[in-house]
């Protein structure tokens, strides 16, 4: 069997800077197999869990700076800052980002920038990278965009990052490649991390995909 040609590194940005350009609000950065309310759906489920995995419900509740990494559209960005946080999403595509931009609140901040390159002033008390991480189909890439991300977690914050819960890599195409969830466990451990509690799944139809969640502890 033939192996997929993979999207390599310098194809990405274009790759899904056209899809956001072409495809709609939501399957864009969703799944292009589901129907749009059905991808409603989709978005609504991955936030309540990313609210758990955060501990946005907290009482009483406290502001958060956040990270959206890989950001899309903003959806996640903008309901985040409605809840009160202050968010910065980034994302490689350009018109994505004009997009969130346009439609900025007073907490929301977007600037077009890969995973790896991101070099905030101010150090965060969430990073979360929603369903982008299993995108990056090579490993030099996705290693330094995952620690890149590690990095930019205080002390006591939490990085959530969306993949399976696999034994072993797999890649199911020529964009999605699914990472072992010890390799998530060896990296983030070499930046002072620990794991909280099990992975958390989507639990979305068939979606094998959920929450990775890792506190930084020293």
């Amino acid at each position: 069997m033939t192996e997929p040609e993979i999207l390599r590194s310098e194809q990405a940005t274009a790759f899904w800077d056209d899809r956001h350009k072409t495809v709609g609000e939501l399957r864009s950065g969703g799944d292009k197999a589901f129907t749009h309310e059905q991808n409603e759906i989709f978005y609504a489920l991955r936030l309540g869990r990313l609210i758990d995995v955060l501990g946005l419900a907290e009482d009483p509740p406290r502001q958060l700076f956040l990270l959206d990494a890989g950001c899309g559209k903003g959806y996640f960005s903008q309901a985040m800052a409605k809840f009160g946080h202050r968010v910065d999403g980034i994302d490689s595509s350009e018109h994505a980002i004009g997009l969130c931009t346009q439609r900025a609140g007073v907490r929301e901040r977007y600037a077009v920038s890969l995973l790896s390159d991101w070099a905030p002033a101010e150090l965060y008390d969430g990073v979360y990278c929603v369903d982008v991480a299993f995108h990056i189909m090579e490993d030099d890439a996705w290693e330094a965009s995952m620690r890149n991300l590690a990095s930019l977690v205080r002390h006591g914050g939490l990085l959530v990052v969306a993949d399976h819960d696999a034994d072993e890599d797999h890649v199911w195409g020529s964009y999605q490649k699914t990472r072992a969830a010890r390799r998530y466990d060896e990296l983030f451990a070499q930046h002072g991390f620990v794991r909280v509690g099990a992975f958390v799944p989507y639990r979305f139809f068939t979606s094998p995909a959920g929450f990775h969640v890792f506190r930084r502890e020293s």
